[in-house]
């Protein structure tokens, strides 16, 4: 109880509480940005922390992360453009919701779930952190081999329409992960004498592209849709907030647990989550046809699992110094700097601090409530400018974004030829979010089989030998499968 009552006193001190406010305008304005990710934006707080106390400079970046992750929504709501690429998941069905006039209930629906994702994620950040830090450790190459086929099925569930197509789509964006020298062996591979190429195709560069510069183009050739009568979110943002919990809390609980959980995992992060989340929604949805019309289903799910797994991440950075995601990565840096080193002692030697970073997590997501309200309030002013005044100051914007990722215009000009092929994709039917995860999960997926055939001497077996890789690869398996055997078992009785 010392413990607490001393976190308590370290946290509600004037510069801490102001830090924590600045920090949370600050994210918001970078993640409403598309190409300033919340990775961009805690790096760039770290200079920052320098000159902080150890727990204002935790604050900051915990305040900052939430606040970006959060503030991605906002553009891809009302503009298809996801602000960063945990929003990438469900741009399409937010925005299908603002085109019917209902961008108010999406953006009330991602502030509310948002915030009660990240509270449950803290939740088991508190609670269970070492436990779960524990199975997360317990995922060698196989398991994260499996949970990569795990997230590719999700291909099939977020293309809407052909099955085929969706597939083509996800090959598409496989293909742009091989590029480059990211690879296990180091090898160039079709990177045709470029230099620039040999890093590699920069994912949020091609996610601009995709969605973003892809609608310039429509709109440049007058196919864009008529939004001249979409509403702008106006009204009251908290009405309905009771009847979405009561209706989608299943929803809810399911993205939050799967989000914490892949968060946990060293190296999947929110992206991932976000896609899985909403793959799940639409599995096991009783209306799974209204998904990709505008259905606030599945952007409850998604986003109750991003901002939960910002938790998640959390766990074995604190306990092991093992980082989740890119974030924890940047955040490991700083606590090593602050003198708060991570790891099991920290727990015993300052639990004053842990209980700090646990208190600033609970003040964050709460005041994520009133500041995401004056956010989509302020952001409601986008839809009364006119599409000839939006459109190039969007386009200016995807490009300081994509130029800032590396410095280099070749970031520009990936922009550019992803926006063309989301224009030819899209045109002809073929959905651009499997396109994306292919990008997502392509690197996760080679790495990880080459590791495990050199661990496994080249035999296949050994991706079911361990407990946790055989089930997972059972489930993954099954998921394949049975689909397939139904169809044929149908056919065959017809």
């Amino acid at each position: 109880m010392d413990a607490i009552l001393l976190a308590a006193q370290l946290v509600f001190q004037l510069d801490v509480l102001v830090t924590i406010v600045l920090a949370a305008l600050f994210g918001l304005f970078v993640g409403s940005v598309p190409g300033l990710t919340a990775t961009m934006a805690t790096a760039l707080l770290v200079p920052i922390t320098f000159f902080m106390s150890p727990v204002a400079a935790i604050g900051a970046i915990v305040t900052c992360s939430a606040m970006a992750i959060f503030a991605g929504d906002i553009p891809g709501t009302l503009l298809r453009i996801p602000g960063t690429p945990a929003s990438a998941a469900y741009t399409d069905e937010a925005y299908a919701m603002t085109r019917k006039g209902q961008g108010e209930l999406a953006l009330g629906a991602n502030l509310l779930f948002s915030a009660l994702g990240g509270l449950f994620g803290t939740a088991v950040l508190i609670v269970a952190a070492p436990s779960l830090a524990e199975v997360a450790l317990q995922f060698s190459s196989f398991e994260y081999f499996w949970l990569a086929c795990l997230g590719l099925t999700c291909a099939t569930v977020v293309g809407s329409g052909s099955t085929i197509k969706g597939l083509v789509s996800l090959m598409i964006g496989l293909l742009v992960a091989t590029i480059g020298l990211n690879n296990p062996a180091g090898v160039p591979r079709f990177t045709f004498g470029n230099v620039d190429l040999m890093g590699g195709i920069d994912f949020i560069a091609a996610m601009i592209g995709l969605f973003a510069v892809s609608e310039i183009f429509r709109y440049v050739l007058g196919m864009s849709a008529d939004t001249s009568n979409v509403q702008a979110p106006a009204g009251n943002l908290f009405t309905g907030w009771g009847r979405l919990f009561k209706q989608y809390w299943r929803q809810s609980i399911r993205g939050n647990v799967l989000g914490t959980a892949i968060g946990a995992l060293p190296g999947a992060g929110a992206d991932i989550a976000a896609w899985v989340s909403y793959a799940v929604s639409k599995r096991f949805s009783k209306t799974p046809e209204k998904f990709g019309t505008g259905h606030v289903e599945g952007i409850i799910e998604s986003t109750s699992s991003n901002n939960a797994a910002l938790g998640g991440a959390w766990v074995p950075a604190l306990v092991f110094g093992i980082p989740g995601d890119s974030i924890t990565a940047i955040v490991i840096g700083v606590l090593y700097l602050k003198g708060m080193n991570p790891g099991p002692t920290i727990f015993i030697n300052n639990p004053q601090d842990i209980y700090a970073v646990f208190l600033i997590f609970i003040l964050a997501n709460i005041f994520m409530v009133p500041a995401g309200w004056a956010a989509i309030k302020s952001a409601r002013l986008l839809m009364r400018v006119p599409r000839n005044v939006l459109m190039p100051t969007i386009l200016l914007f995807c490009i300081v974004g994509s130029f800032a990722i590396n410095n280099s215009a070749f970031g520009i000009s990936v922009m550019l030829a992803f926006g063309l092929l989301g224009f030819i994709m899209e045109e002809n039917g073929f959905p651009i979010a499997p396109t994306i995860l292919g990008i997502v999960l392509g690197p996760l997926l080679e790495e990880n089989f080459v590791t495990s055939m050199i661990k496994s001497d080249g035999s296949f077996l050994g991706f079911f030998e361990r407990p946790l890789a055989a089930g997972l690869g059972i489930i993954t398996l099954a998921i394949w499968i049975v689909p397939l055997a139904l169809y044929f078992w149908r056919r065959s009785r017809g």
